[in-house]
């Protein structure tokens, strides 16, 4: 249960930092991170930490891989658009007008919903 709890602790700091109304807003706060460093950007992230190790101890284990395979997929995405949009300044008209539409206020939390129950599998 220790486990759970911090993961969901580790969970909540990333949506605090990260949480926006577009999804421009939000790469523009994780560039501010990026800019200073690339670490310092990937301190940010600790559930991908947590999602390594927990893959290593709980032997491999098929949920922990889905989460490690998903966060680090998200992570991935986040560089990938960060630097589309503010290193090569390179982005189609499209992308940009879903990059600046609204984000419902619970959208943030939807990771709070999928990743805790991957987490609870894996250990028990």
């Amino acid at each position: 249960m220790t486990l759970m709890l911090l993961y969901i602790v580790f969970e909540v700091f990333e949506v605090q930092w990260q949480k926006a109304t577009t999804l421009y807003t939000m790469l523009q706060k994780m560039y501010k991170y990026y800019n200073k460093s690339i670490f310092l950007f990937f301190i940010m992230h600790p559930t991908l930490y947590f999602s390594i190790w927990l893959t290593m101890y709980s032997h491999y284990n098929i949920y922990a891989m889905v989460l490690l395979f998903l966060k680090t997929i998200d992570i991935l995405t986040k560089l990938y658009f960060i630097k589309k949009l503010f290193l090569e300044k390179n982005i189609s008209e499209e992308l940009e007008d879903v990059l600046s539409v609204k984000l419902d206020r619970y959208m943030p939390y939807v990771g709070l919903l999928i990743y805790p129950p991957l987490v609870y599998m894996a250990i028990y």
